[in-house]
């Protein structure tokens, strides 16, 4: 194979490039700084973050401790969460909340309708899902089902109560009862930009 003129002469131009490259890169120099032994205060600053470092590396081991606590503390706090997938199944647990406290009484109290709240945010990681019964119940049935919501295991509170009087001979009254119940924030509905929920 033969190089033409051109090959050749670019050849030798990156021959004589490529030595003076190397003899620049290479070539002992004044301009080298020398190196610089540290000076004490280098080594006292260096003290000073290794004694800060310690003193934060002490503190690990209490802050560890606290972190545990917390989280079994509210571990156990979380286990009355109405556990559900949905907030419609969620809602559902609150009406058989409110089914079995009427059940237990002498006669038992049925509900006559019921009205789905909505599932509403409370702080960043908790939701709140409402429910209405109508219920018609003696006074002291009404009495025994108030007392008894908060001796449930689940986080469940009384939200709104409207008590009629039905019958007063038989001291019946007719009650609308909203029930709240803690939830996970997945099951809050997100807000569109406009507002209104998705």
């Amino acid at each position: 194979m033969r190089m033409s003129q051109r090959d050749r002469r670019a050849l030798a131009i990156l021959s004589v490039a490529l030595v003076l490259g190397l003899a620049y890169r290479f070539w002992p120099s004044s301009d080298v700084p020398a190196v610089v032994a540290p000076t004490t205060d280098n080594v006292a600053l260096a003290e000073k973050r290794l004694a800060k470092l310690r003193e934060t590396a002490a503190t690990v081991p209490a802050k560890e401790k606290v972190r545990k606590q917390v989280s079994d503390d509210l571990a156990v706090r979380e286990k009355g969460l109405i556990a559900a997938p949905t907030a419609a199944q969620a809602q559902a647990q609150l009406i058989q909340i409110v089914r079995r406290l009427g059940s237990l009484e002498n006669p038992p109290v049925e509900i006559r309708a019921t009205e789905i709240g909505p599932v509403r945010p409370i702080g960043d990681a908790y939701g709140e899902a409402l429910v209405s019964v109508q219920i018609e119940c003696r006074i002291d049935q009404l009495v025994n089902i108030l007392a008894a919501i908060p001796a449930q295991p689940e986080l469940v509170a009384t939200n709104d109560l409207r008590v009629i009087s039905t019958n007063a001979k038989d001291k019946a009254v007719g009650v609308r009862l909203t029930l709240s119940g803690i939830v996970p924030r997945r099951l809050v509905p997100e807000k569109s930009k406009t507002g209104g929920s998705l």
